[in-house]
Parts: structure tokens; sequence; C-alpha cells
């Protein structure tokens, strides 16, 4: 048996079947990350799954503002925003957990419920301010370690590390079960910003 790390949660960011193969925004090999995290579990007492939970229509889908494709981006009031193919509306397919992944972790956080603001961190929706309420769970918890995984690399995962680190956590990203989209450079910067941030990337 793996020995158990009581003072250090494993976050696992959306892994679901819109960011897999075949779905409305799959990443690419983002179902190689399942085995690796489902073996991790067991060496974490705190297991934390996050899930991207939109209403249909998001302010962050091309399909709600005319003339716009996926992957451009727009300005909102929190900042410029990219656009994205519907993805992970609730209560779709689309949505749930990748079916291989465990699912008996300690807590499940929704995230992009709201629909005029998209979150890609675990702990902030995209203005930066809004909480998801994370940070409070974990402080409570005595949390003061975090091992991320997921997907995607560079954007749902680098933004939750990188918040996690300004919010002082020790945080270390395991690459081997993450996987990227890297759109136009997007993950060799948002490497370089973990690093930059404090991460540990291993």
């Amino acid at each position: 048996m793996p020995q158990v790390v009581q003072s250090e949660a494993l976050i696992v960011i959306d892994v679901q079947n819109d960011f897999c193969p075949g779905g409305a925004l799959a990443v690419p090999k983002g179902d190689e990350v399942v085995a690796p995290i489902n073996a991790m579990m067991d060496g974490f007492e705190t297991v934390i799954l996050t899930q991207d939970w939109h209403p249909a229509g998001h302010s962050s889908f091309a399909s709600s503002h005319d003339g716009k494709d996926p992957l451009e981006m727009v300005d909102m009031p929190y900042g410029p925003q990219v656009l994205w193919p519907d993805h992970c509306v609730q209560g779709t397919s689309g949505a749930c957990f990748h079916k291989d992944l465990r699912q008996d972790g300690d807590l499940i956080i929704r995230k992009g419920f709201r629909s005029a603001v998209d979150s890609y961190s675990a702990f902030f929706e995209n203005d930066k301010t809004t909480p998801t309420g994370l940070e409070g769970y974990l402080r409570n918890r005595g949390i003061t370690k975090l091992a991320l995984v997921g997907l995607a690399t560079d954007f749902c995962v680098a933004y939750s590390a990188m918040d996690a680190a300004r919010l002082g956590f020790d945080v270390r990203v395991h690459l081997a079960a993450c996987r990227g989209i890297d759109l136009q450079g997007s993950l060799e910067a948002a490497l370089t910003a973990m690093k930059d941030a404090g991460v540990s990337l291993q």
C-alpha cells in the first residue's frame, strides 16, 4: 500500500468526456491521464475533483457571439476570453467524468456555472475575484500542499496551480498525469508562467 499523504490534497482537474477524444473540446490524448490519476489516488487522504459545469448558452461559447468562431478571442468585462465550442453543458454526457476515472473523492467542485463569466481555475472565476469555495475547504482541513493533475495543462490546470501558489499553498503539478491543448504556444507559456509563480513541475 502506498503511504498516504495527509497534509496534501490531490486535485483532479476536469477529466470529463468533452475534454477527452471524441468530445466537443477534446484535448489530444486527454484520456491518457485517467490511469495514472487513478493510481495516484490511494496515496492521498484527500482527493478533490473539479468539473466544468456550464449552462447552455454560456458567454464563453462561440455560439453565443454572432459571427465568432471557436478559438477566437473577445474582450469580456473581466478581460480577454477565448471563445470555445459548446462543451461541458450541465446535465449532458459531455459534462460527465470519464467513465474509467475513479470518482471516490472527498469533494467535487463545479465551476463555470455562472453564465456571464468563465472559470478555468479551481479557486476563482476568470474575474479573479469570485471564489469557488475550494480555498476555504482546504484551509478548514488543514491542507497546505497540493498535487494537481488533469486537463488541460495550459488552461485549467495552470490557472488552478498559479492561483493556489498565489494563495500560499505549496503546489506541484504532475505533468505525466496532465495533457495540454497547446493553442498557439499556450502550453510552453503556461509551463513558464507556472514556474515563475513558484509551482513545482514534476
